[in-house]
């Protein structure tokens, strides 16, 4: 069996004991058991030997054995941004290989969108329409083509993935009108219960902020949201975020600090803003939601307490965790976890897209 040491620092009252260790460091430390204290202050000192999970797919445990380094990358904001958009590319033509689709850009209620749409669409599906909040921490656009082609085809509906106005340039709430706006030029032509809104990493933060300012304006609800790898508030860091990086337990992981998440995202917004953190919105009457997430998300905790909040207001609302994978490993199509992530996803929305407006 493959094994992979990991140190990892629990944040207990804001302290980061110890970060991640990349594989080539432990290694080289030869760790063999666990061990655990905890300090004086709450702070937990942790040594985990964990090994690479028999219960995901061959392909998973391939992908989870990759060596990551833990050593920070440092780029520009332009080199980030145009790294992402040459994977973005590669990814979504390899999406569009398994999934095919017709892809072409637009512009609706002045905001640049792809429009998605599948080779071929059932009668039943012209009323229906998806609308996208691709992730990418608010930075880079990293999901527009893996989160949509996938949905389009499966669903046999059209996806519109709107090119929002993204950070540090447009803080918060720049990102969100962009979304509204393109939702309430959509509801000229389509019911709002045909209409489903989902997002991964900040396209579900966005998702659930979209969701919270759609009810503050009076507008009338989707059919049906996805969260996928979200989180509802910006003032507290969920616990998987002191475990895990982007990477799952490899790869770089940065200490959470006591400032907000994301802080080019909140700009000079409170934190405890209820569109900003919908957890501080009412939830009551949001539509029926998804919740999707997998064991070593640095996100998982953010979905799962958002969920809570959910059905807490009395939400319809589901939660699916993937065992062992990292955050929003459906970005990667070629996982059989991928596949089956993406069904469920078009399995949702199929079974609630129209069934508020035929009531």
């Amino acid at each position: 069996m493959k094994r992979m040491m990991v140190l990892v620092g629990v944040v207990v009252c804001g302290v980061v004991a110890v970060g991640a260790v990349g594989q080539q460091q432990a290694g080289a430390r030869r760790v063999t058991k666990d061990s655990s204290v905890i300090g004086a202050d709450g702070t937990a000192y942790v040594t985990r030997v964990v090994p690479v999970p028999e219960t995901v797919s061959p392909e998973a445990q391939k992908m989870l054995s990759r060596v990551e380094t833990d050593v920070a990358k440092t780029q520009t904001l332009a080199e980030e941004r145009a790294g992402t958009d040459k994977w973005q590319a590669g990814a979504g033509a390899e999406s569009e290989a398994m999934y095919p689709v017709r892809v072409h850009a637009s512009v609706i209620a002045g905001v640049p969108v792809r429009v998605v749409m599948p080779m071929s669409m059932d009668a039943s599906k012209i009323g229906r329409v998806l609308i996208n909040l691709h992730g990418g921490g608010f930075r880079v656009d990293s999901g527009s083509l893996t989160e949509s082609v996938p949905m389009a085809s499966l669903t046999g509906t059209k996806v519109i993935s709107v090119l929002y106005r993204m950070a540090p340039e447009h803080p918060f709430p720049a990102a969100v009108d962009d979304a509204v706006a393109v939702y309430k030029d959509l509801l000229k032509s389509y019911q709002p219960g045909n209409i489903g809104i989902y997002g991964t990493s900040a396209g579900a933060i966005l998702t659930a902020e979209v969701t919270a300012k759609l009810k503050q304006l009076g507008l009338p609800m989707p059919g049906a949201t996805g969260v996928f790898s979200g989180m509802g508030d910006f003032s507290k860091a969920g616990d998987s975020t002191a475990m895990f990086s982007l990477d799952g337990l490899a790869g770089y992981l940065a200490p959470p600090g006591k400032g907000p998440a994301i802080p080019e995202y909140v700009g000079k917004t409170s934190v405890t803003d209820p569109v900003l953190s919908p957890m501080y919105s009412d939830m009551k009457g949001f539509p029926p939601t998804l919740f999707v997430t997998s064991e070593r998300d640095l996100l998982l905790s953010g979905t799962t307490i958002l969920h809570r909040a959910y059905l807490r207001a009395g939400v319809d609302a589901q939660l699916v965790v993937f065992e062992g994978l990292p955050h929003a490993f459906w970005n990667d199509p070629k996982l059989p976890e991928s596949k089956e992530a993406d069904r469920l996803m078009a399995n949702f929305f199929d079974a609630h897209l129209g069934r508020l407006a035929a009531q």
